[in-house]
């Protein structure tokens, strides 16, 4: 027997994945294109000396670089046809995300338009991810790319910044067709397996390191893999953590039949923006470093040395993070959860918080519930992106550089979303064998 009340196990999952075709398709197409995806990464963009680029990668310290090279999973060392990745993508969606609160017209579509509103967001976004791209690849070909061209000159910029952004529409293209008909979202997935495809790397350097022998390498990199597992266990509860605040909705009456009044709740998240704030964070700290190995202007490399982790000052940089991480967390809750629509939205249903006021008292009591919720998120968060840095610090083992707070902080929030999909195609597939019997 089965209940429709529990959540399916773990072999049930597995059997309607094996099972159930619509299922079955979908998965199959979501691994496809991700193999796909992963392969064009190192089809090679012509043209360019790679011993040179490989020699400078090597000798060189570039933060954004690094940073980049993360979330494209090694494309920009490769240097393939689809470097840039989701990348542009994610750009544009998070810039049509700010502009939305900004400008009404954005607003309207995706409040008022419904279904209709949101394909022309999305139809914008496509637009936006275009010339972001188109930026993108220029610079990386002109700037980045040129001096190890064989050829170097206009020809070179303009062949290499193509191939650069059909790629990445392609791998946009991709992104939509795991979302539409595959399991998750695709653009989530897309950069999970490219974080994914870095611990081969990280973990063979790691037992490399370990197998030197001394005390004191096998000692940090234990300590090392007991915090990234404590850390990601606080993730996961961080994650799904949520305050449910009661809501009762008001008795009412259709035709002649009453009907109690329901309680029910609303859930707000510990943490509301995600990994966004340290996103940001991260992007504006890195911003100096980038400008000083491009100008090498003195005021600007001296600026990257003190915002640097492994720099004099290492607290400076601890201390930055924080602020910016506090910072975004409370500009991205702002922009998911607007308290003052909130309290409308309930007043015109009917509902109401107990002990809580209809109208303003409602928007000022979310609101304060939220700022200590984003308060805590935020702190978390810091926790998260300072802590990884200051142990491998502690126990010189640097092989997990690549994965940091931002990437562990995608891992599990990505792995969390898709497993939760799976388990609602199965609970969809268990309500199809009741109707039939």
């Amino acid at each position: 027997m089965i209940s429709r009340d529990k959540a399916p196990t773990a072999q049930e999952t597995f059997m309607q994945m094996a099972q159930a075709a619509g299922l079955r398709r979908r998965l199959l197409v979501t691994v496809g294109i991700l193999i796909l995806a992963r392969l064009g990464v190192f089809l090679p963009v012509p043209g360019i000396n790679r011993d040179l680029f490989t020699q400078a990668i090597q000798t060189g310290n570039n933060a954004l670089f690094g940073f980049l090279d993360i979330f494209s999973g090694g494309g920009f060392s490769t240097l393939g046809v689809f470097t840039l990745g989701i990348l542009p993508y994610i750009n544009a969606s998070i810039i049509i995300q700010l502009l939305t609160a900004a400008i009404p017209a954005l607003e309207n579509l995706q409040k008022n338009e419904g279904e209709a509103g949101r394909r022309k967001i999305s139809q914008i976004t496509r637009y936006v991810s275009l010339g972001w791209a188109i930026l993108q690849s220029i610079f990386i070909a002109a700037f980045w790319l040129q001096p190890y061209a064989f050829n170097p000159g206009p020809v070179f910029v303009a062949e290499t910044a193509i191939a650069l952004v059909a790629g990445s529409m392609f791998i946009m293209w991709a992104s939509e067709l795991i979302t539409e008909r595959g399991v998750g979202n695709g653009a989530s997935l897309l950069i999970f397996v490219n974080i994914v495809a870095s611990l081969p790397r990280a973990l063979g350097d790691t037992i490399a390191f370990a197998q030197t022998g001394s005390r004191e390498a096998v000692g940090g990199v234990v300590v090392l893999l007991l915090v990234f597992l404590v850390m990601i266990v606080g993730i996961v509860f961080v994650q799904e953590g949520t305050r449910r605040i009661p809501i009762i909705s008001a008795r009412r009456q259709v035709g002649r039949r009453f009907f109690q009044e329901q309680r029910s709740y609303l859930p707000l998240r510990l943490n509301q923006g995600g990994v966004m704030p340290i996103i940001f964070a991260s992007a504006v700290l890195i911003l100096p470093a980038s400008l000083a190995s491009f100008t090498r202007n003195e005021f600007l490399l001296r600026i990257a040395n003190y915002l640097s982790p492994n720099g004099p000052t290492p607290w400076v940089y601890a201390l930055a993070y924080l602020v910016l991480i506090l910072f975004f967390s409370y500009f991205y809750a702002t922009l998911i959860v607007n308290p003052v629509d909130l309290a409308q939205n309930l007043k015109k249903m009917g509902a109401t918080i107990p002990g809580i006021r209809p109208g303003r008292a409602t928007s000022e009591y979310v609101e304060r519930v939220l700022n200590r919720l984003t308060f805590l998120g935020a702190i978390f968060l810091g926790l998260v992106a300072i802590v990884p840095t200051a142990v491998e610090s502690a126990t010189q083992v640097r092989t997990f550089q690549g994965l940091g707070a931002t990437s562990l902080l995608i891992l599990v929030g990505v792995a969390i979303d898709t497993a939760k999909q799976i388990q609602t195609y199965v609970i969809s597939q268990r309500y199809e064998g009741m109707v039939k019997q």
